[in-house]
């Protein structure tokens, strides 16, 4: 790679290391990254939405004192529908066949037993009454994403594996400290987004995060016992 002649944040050599130790995880089995994506997150909608309609009646969440401090912000929907480009870093950045499996196998874990909650105990936000204009996308939303399905909210729980998983990858390819808080500050603005846009309430958003949590500690003791195994052998 060459290093770029001007001055700048990404002039000095050591940018050109973790850059470049991010592009080279980039293009690792980048075609099968590539096709696994796409192909689980589709086959991730019909599953979801088909629990949502024929789980049984759902028991209403109760509002804290926290959601009614929370004002609805519309424009934190991009924000919100930012999760499946950020879940999507950590796939992209991983270094090889093991650090792709992990990454998937904790998603996977974290979604059959959300469904599994959303089954047996299903659950519903409040009906907010909320000024969504018809045809936009806050509208759209709401039609199809409807309150079902709350409690874990699995848009936290992706959010927050997403972080603890990225914030390992970045760490080991040498990035910079702004790059972590960027990080971090995208999983948190998603977190936010969530009560934001009156699709989650502080109860699932916690379990949400308790889940993530769990399953991304878990993930990276996983990690860590797979690498000192690797060493020696």
């Amino acid at each position: 790679m060459t290093l770029p002649s001007s001055s700048g944040p990404f002039s000095s050599p050591s940018s050109a290391r973790w850059l470049r130790a991010l592009w080279l995880r980039c293009i690792t089995l980048f075609p099968l990254k590539l096709v696994g994506y796409t192909v689980s997150t589709l086959g991730f909608f019909p599953l979801y939405f088909w629990i949502m309609k024929n789980a049984g009646q759902a028991w209403v969440l109760p509002l804290t004192g926290f959601d009614r401090l929370i004002a609805f912000w519309p424009a934190a929907l991009p924000v919100y529908l930012s999760l499946w480009g950020y879940i999507a870093l950590p796939v992209l950045l991983a270094k090889n066949m093991r650090e792709l499996l992990g990454f998937s196998f904790g998603c996977a874990a974290m979604t059959v037993f959300a469904l599994a909650v959303f089954w047996f105990m299903p659950t519903a936000i409040p009906n907010f009454t909320i000024d969504a204009t018809p045809g936009s996308s806050l509208h759209f939303l709401k039609t199809v994403d409807a309150a079902g399905n709350a409690f874990p909210s699995l848009h936290v729980s992706f959010a927050v594996f997403t972080c603890i998983a990225l914030a390992r990858q970045l760490r080991d390819a040498g990035a910079p400290a702004w790059l972590h808080l960027f990080n971090a500050a995208w999983a948190v603005g998603i977190v936010y987004s969530t009560m934001a846009v009156r699709q989650h309430v502080l109860i699932d958003v916690l379990g949400g995060l308790a889940l993530g949590v769990a399953l991304g500690i878990t993930s990276r003791q996983g990690a860590a016992t797979r690498s000192h195994a690797g060493q020696a052998a």
